[in-house]
């Protein structure tokens, strides 16, 4: 329990004193994006650079790996996505970023520092290749959901839009330099080295204190039925899955099905409230989700934690 307590804190703290100080502290939430902007753009981007490119390509290369955690992704987020449609009678628009909610974690500001602490730098090569995976499936499925129900008929730029979307994120950027840097082995001179390493430092608790403070600035409403089912399926399923389906695939190591169980036990990802934004649908419980999501996920992470922690859970379901 000590050592839960120890892994948890670094963690779930930022976020609570980023939520406290956008909740007791008025300032302008003008400050806010200038520290996004750091976290996105300067601090995080180094982490997936970095890692990716000290790791023997080889490693990269594991198509049966990114289908099982994507077929993952994919599988909860269509649970999701149909309960919502039931449960909110039909109402599409909604039900595909209730989707979202059920399916796409936080794996951007929460994933790489969590997976790094419980499961060392091994654990970089599954966890960027399900961000950049996932984030590929979400920022493309939802938009065309979307834009396919409101009757769009200028297909070319809906796909344009999406593409640029995907291919212009700092992280896939940042991503697909490192793969390339591997395969060529290619090393950056050491002052360069040292200040990409320096910047790493401050990704993590960047990242989770701007969104405890981005959660704590965003409309709060009650929890709805649709929510409440997305949220269990994201938090207890969508781990569940994708741990049956690399065990169906088989013969993965040990930190690569640890990394994928944990990316998958994230709460929704902040992104699922920025698109809803942008389309002007469900925005209140996208937040809403978000914000419950964050604080049922201290206890359920910390389950899955201490499975992983102690290898409670055996690395192959059908060995």
């Amino acid at each position: 329990m000590e050592r839960l307590i120890e892994l948890a804190i670094p963690f779930f703290g930022p976020i609570l004193m980023g939520y406290l100080a956008g909740r007791l502290i008025p300032k302008p939430a003008d400050g806010l994006a200038w520290l996004n902007f750091f976290t996105i753009y300067i601090a995080l981007p180094p982490v997936f650079y970095q890692l990716i490119s000290k790791t023997p390509i080889e490693q990269l290369l594991n198509p049966a790996f990114v289908f099982g955690s994507l077929y993952s992704s994919f599988t909860a987020f269509a649970l999701a996505c149909a309960a919502a449609f039931f449960i909110l009678k039909g109402r599409i628009r909604d039900a595909v970023v209730a989707g979202g909610i059920g399916g796409y974690g936080n794996v951007g500001y929460m994933g790489p520092g969590l997976a790094l602490a419980v499961l060392g730098p091994m654990a970089a090569p599954p966890m960027a290749l399900i961000f950049t995976f996932d984030c590929i499936l979400f920022f493309a499925i939802i938009p065309l959901l979307l834009a396919i129900h409101e009757g769009q008929t200028n297909l070319k730029s809906t796909l344009v839009t999406i593409f640029k979307r995907i291919f212009y994120n700092p992280f896939i950027i940042a991503t697909i330099l490192g793969v390339l840097a591997a395969s060529f082995q290619f090393k950056v001179p050491g002052a360069v080295d040292r200040t990409l390493s320096f910047l790493m430092g401050a990704a993590a608790p960047s990242a989770l204190f701007a969104l405890g403070v981005t959660v704590a600035m965003r409309p709060v409403g009650r929890l709805p039925a649709e929510i409440t089912v997305a949220l269990a399926i994201k938090l207890l399923l969508h781990p569940i899955i994708v741990y049956v389906m690399l065990s169906i695939l088989g013969n993965f190591d040990r930190v690569w099905v640890y990394t994928a169980i944990l990316m998958a036990a994230l709460p929704p990802a902040l992104s699922v409230f920025v698109m809803a934004t942008q389309y002007q649908t469900y925005v209140e419980r996208a937040s809403t989700a978000v914000l419950f999501g964050t604080v049922f996920s201290v206890p359920t992470l910390l389950t899955w934690l201490y499975l992983l922690e102690h290898d409670i859970i055996p690395i192959d379901l059908f060995p």
